[in-house]
């Protein structure tokens, strides 16, 4: 077998023998990191932080920070209007979908309407799984009809 320092190398290049073969050099480069901060878990792990304190550093901006109090107007004004128009746009595009899906509720039967029986407020909803036996029943008819 082949003789392996087990400690870590102190200098940037090891030397591996393996008895009838001819020697090999290999050159590692160790570069030096920051601090690393091991926090012990209760169930026996550890969570490795290789750059601890690096996230939330006071006076810097932070990954998940809220870009439209960090970006400037000039900057937010044409992405929300792009934003805005897009969504104008996407809903135009399915108006015929959510006509075609609001009649078809009428022909099945559906009506939204506000309730105050028993109490204002009350829910008119009908067991969704009715529902869907009618509409999948309608479909499959439809077919064969």
């Amino acid at each position: 077998m082949a003789e392996i320092d087990k400690g870590l190398p102190s200098n940037t290049r090891t030397e591996v023998k393996v008895p009838g073969e001819e020697q090999v050099d290999v050159q590692e480069e160790i570069v030096e990191k920051g601090p690393v901060e091991v926090t012990p878990e209760e169930d026996g792990g550890a969570t490795i932080d290789f750059e601890p304190g690096a996230i939330n550093i006071p006076g810097t901006e932070n990954h998940f920070d809220n870009l439209a109090d960090i970006l400037p107007d000039d900057i937010l004004e044409p992405i929300g209007n792009d934003m805005v128009q897009n969504f104008m746009d996407y809903k135009a595009s399915r108006k015929d979908w959510e006509q075609s899906y609001t009649s078809g509720l009428d022909l099945l039967g559906f009506k939204y309407e506000n309730r105050t029986e028993p109490f204002q407020g009350a829910s008119g909803a009908t067991h969704p799984v009715l529902a869907e036996a009618v509409t999948q029943f309608q479909a499959q008819a439809y077919k064969e009809l």
